[in-house]
């Protein structure tokens, strides 16, 4: 095996994805804490007491307590260099979520086992079953009152439609949690609250040991019962099924509680595929190619307000980087000398020296590099599958202070570019257009300007419906479209033309009138070289 395909197989790279409130950061720290990557994990609500979750770093997830910006964490673990993605949990980000969905090659799917399949994971598993990714579930909050526990594997079964591998059995809930049963290994992990890394769990032998008798005999005489109806009506662990994205690994646990944690982070090591090949415009693209190849899937404008930076961020897709090479931003076809590309830890960041395929690094620039840019050593390549959606909320942009109008369009630009909101630019010069998948993010594009640009800009409601992308190949065609239609178009941040419709009737009769104009709800981050 080369150094390089060695490298390679160490990486693991994974999303954590779930509905809000179902404990995904609170999680996302317990990891980093296991992994030994923080010496202490600071949770969601420890907020008021000023210790904020490392993964949120916006002033406004400081105040709401939610993830709204997708964080990127690096750590090792058992010889392993795992890259988690701490994904925005909040609907009105799901935007940015499925397009970090492209960028990593598993997930871990967090449910609260009190709620059940809510409507946010229902999405993220769709987009995940799109490129069938792997998929690692915890039924979380076990130390509350939940559902019953076979229950949630059918709902999980029949919603979802996965099948479900439990790895793990709960043994009791809430006020009489008792621990876990491992059906792999024949033990019971006892549950003891608050239970560091370097604390050992008590481990029973047998789930017939009389002792459990002794210790809880109502709780393991429930569990003995579950248990054949589970042995008999559940799916036995195939990894080839894992990998196909066909099959679930289930765990039960308390994050808050730090219990479950180590043997999520052994399934992720152990189970969890290394880098694999990634698609491309001109053909498949192995991660142990020699030559470097990466695309951008996640731009973030003011990670550090004192500099007023903005970090691309990069998948690396094949072969190794290393400081100071030189590589081709292949849509502008222009070298770069990669002398500063960081490595994370939420906003923490450090210099790369070497990244190799699975690892994400950020790249600084200046506002030239957009989402789906792919760079290479040379070899002319788009990466695709990173999708903008159409907006399902449209608010247009009016500004308080008209003497900070450029302030105003450089902010949206950014914020447009990065993809925490979709600006439209109407062709007939009218005010500024915003297109958003929730209410929510309005509201932080508000706070954004204020913060970082000096902008205080007001949202006022609009006729539209929603928004689609055109093209057509006849080029007289789509200017004949453009000079009749100019008070129902606009141009998106990378200046893609947009038809603005005002319901959905007005929709299908344009489409009806211009059969030849395509309409697309979907657009392709990548460009066509």
């Amino acid at each position: 095996m080369t150094d390089l395909a060695r490298e390679v197989g160490r990486r693991r790279t994974f999303a954590i994805i779930s509905h809000p409130d179902a404990g995904k950061t609170t999680l996302t720290e317990k990891l980093l804490y296991f992994s030994g990557a923080i010496q202490n994990a600071g949770t969601v609500k420890g907020k008021k007491g000023g210790k904020f979750a490392t993964s949120d770093w916006m002033d406004i997830e400081k105040q709401r307590g939610i993830s709204v910006a997708s964080s990127v964490m690096q750590f090792d673990y058992r010889d392993h260099v795992v890259n988690l993605l701490d994904t925005p949990g909040h609907q009105d980000f799901s935007e940015d979520t499925y397009r970090v969905l492209t960028a990593v090659d598993s997930a871990l799917m967090v449910i609260d086992a009190a709620k059940g399949v809510e409507e946010q994971t229902i999405k993220l598993l769709n987009v995940c079953r799109l490129r069938n990714t792997p998929i690692i579930t915890l039924m979380n909050k076990y130390d509350r009152e939940v559902r019953d526990s076979l229950e949630l594997l059918d709902e999980v079964e029949s919603v979802l439609k996965i099948r479900c591998a439990p790895i793990t059995w709960p043994i009791g809930m809430g006020k009489t949690f008792r621990g876990v049963y491992s059906i792999l290994t024949d033990t019971v992990l006892l549950f003891t609250p608050g239970k560091g890394p370097l604390d050992e769990v008590e481990v029973i032998e047998g789930l017939d040991n009389p002792r459990l008798d002794t210790l809880f005999p109502l709780e393991i005489g429930n569990t003995r019962m579950e248990l054949e109806l589970v042995r008999g009506a559940s799916h036995p662990f195939v990894l080839e099924e894992f990998l196909a994205g066909d099959l679930t690994p289930v765990f039960f646990g308390s994050a808050i509680n730090n219990f479950g944690i180590r043997e999520i982070l052994n399934a992720l090591v152990d189970w969890a595929p290394a880098p694999g090949a990634s698609d491309a415009t001109v053909r498949e693209i192995n991660p142990t190619e020699e030559k470097f190849s990466a695309f951008v899937f996640k731009i973030q404008a003011n990670m550090d307000p004192k500099h007023r930076d903005r970090i691309a961020f990069l998948r690396v897709c094949s072969g190794e980087f290393t400081r100071g090479m030189k590589f081709k931003h292949l849509r502008l076809n222009r070298e770069i000398a990669a002398n500063s590309v960081v490595t994370f830890m939420a906003q923490g960041r450090e210099q790369v020296e070497e990244a190799y395929a699975g690892d994400i690094i950020g790249l600084p620039n200046h506002g030239n590099i957009q989402i789906g840019d792919s760079f290479s050593e040379g070899e002319l390549l788009a990466f695709t599958g990173i999708p903008y959606f159409a907006p399902e909320m449209f608010r247009i942009v009016r500004i308080k202070n008209p003497l900070k109008v450029k302030q105003l369009h450089k902010g949206l630009q950014q914020l447009g570019e990065e993809g925490a909101v979709q600006v439209f630019k109407p062709l007939n010069g009218s005010d500024l257009i915003l297109g958003a998948v929730g209410v929510l993010q309005f509201e932080v594009v508000a706070s954004r300007l204020a913060n970082e640009y000096g902008v205080e800009a007001v949202f006022e409601s609009t006729t539209i419906y929603t928004a689609r992308w055109v093209s057509c190949d006849d080029e007289k065609m789509l200017d004949d479209f453009e000079g009749q239609l100019i008070n129902n178009l606009g141009r998106d941040a990378a200046n893609s033309l947009a038809y603005l419709a005002t319901s959905r009737v007005n929709l299908q009769l344009t489409q009806e009138r211009w059969p030849k104009i395509v309409f697309h709800a979907t657009r392709e981050h990548s460009v066509t070289l």
